[in-house]
């Protein structure tokens, strides 16, 4: 064999070496949520998952696993610390048992809307406590999204506290969100997200509580007469990855962490403008809106909120409330 020869042949081995290296080295990630394939959760998931592998050259592959498809929320959770998930979308009240502080944010009343929220998300306040919950759990908050204000939906007007007397409704199956419902006489009954429009269309529950696009994605509109603006929640989601798979992706983290920022705000932009446009497309399909004097509800939830009972300390609540 000539010189020549030997030499693109040693080229080519070169070439073929590393890229086997290249796609040993392609690392994949399991992102599990439990809101459907039609949402803009999921929706802005896979925008994600597509800007990853461009941004990492393929380095790094996310996987999206919608709709409770690799368990519910609580199961989802104890996924990151397993290893069988790498990623989550997961409400602060689930990471609640894990760390307290950081649900401050989804407690009854006292985030005052979207500004305030925007605010928070970019505060010394959530950094802080995003730090708590990684020193508690090893695993790493990457970014913030505005899930919307939850309402009280049922197949009667709800106007004041006493309309909710005995309402069994349904609520996720975390602490915080017994409070606003225990506050008002209600009969809390906790329930898997998947498992709601069944309850609700067989009268398991007579009511359930979710911001305007969650009822519509979820479709709780069909099974229920009644939507009830008591905004007595105003929720978040939190994406979360774990020690273990951002350690897998080394130098990538970065920017892993600015995509998954920037899919959390263009999600949050969304859902935001999305909660006024509802009211009158609810109405189209012949729902009650109902607007609802807000006072009577707060001033009953109030008590709670600086009580023992709470997670957060009091410099915490202060703090929150300044921003």
């Amino acid at each position: 064999m000539n010189i020549t020869k030997i030499s693109t042949a040693i080229v080519a081995g070169v070439i073929m070496v590393a890229g086997a290296t290249t796609a040993l080295a392609t690392e994949t990630l399991k992102w599990a949520h439990v809101y459907e394939s039609g949402s803009p959760y999921h929706i802005k998931a896979e925008w994600a998952a597509d800007e990853i592998a461009k941004a990492t050259d393929g380095r790094v592959e996310v996987k999206v696993f919608p709709a409770s498809s690799l368990g519910k929320e609580v199961e989802i959770n104890e996924g990151l610390g397993i290893g069988a998930v790498d990623i989550i979308y997961t409400g602060p009240s689930f990471v609640e048992r894990y760390y307290g502080p950081i649900a401050i944010s989804d407690y009854p009343f006292i985030m005052r809307g979207y500004d305030h929220w925007v605010s928070y998300r970019t505060s010394d306040l959530f950094k802080e406590l995003s730090d708590g919950y990684h020193d508690a759990t090893g695993n790493q908050v990457m970014s913030l999204v505005y899930y919307g204000q939850r309402h009280v939906t049922s197949n009667k007007p709800i106007l004041k506290p006493s309309d909710m007397e005995g309402l069994k409704i349904r609520v996720p199956n975390s602490p915080l969100m017994l409070m606003f419902p225990n506050a008002v006489g209600a009969n809390p009954t906790p329930m898997a997200f998947s498992e709601v429009y069944l309850a609700l269309q067989q009268g398991v529950v007579d009511a359930q509580e979710n911001p305007l696009p969650t009822i519509k994605f979820k479709k709780f509109y069909e099974v229920q007469s009644n939507i009830n603006l008591t905004g007595h929640i105003l929720n978040s989601l939190l994406i979360i990855a774990s020690d273990d798979a951002l350690g897998r992706i080394g130098d990538d983290q970065a920017v892993v962490k600015e995509i998954l920022g920037k899919a959390a705000m263009m999600i949050s932009e969304e859902i935001y403008k999305s909660e006024t446009d509802l009211i009158s497309w609810f109405e189209e399909q012949g729902v009650a809106v109902n607007v609802v004097d807000k006072k009577p509800f707060q001033d009953a939830v109030k008590p709670s909120l600086i009580g023992d009972g709470v997670p957060y300390t009091a410099d915490h609540f202060k703090r929150l409330g300044e921003l």
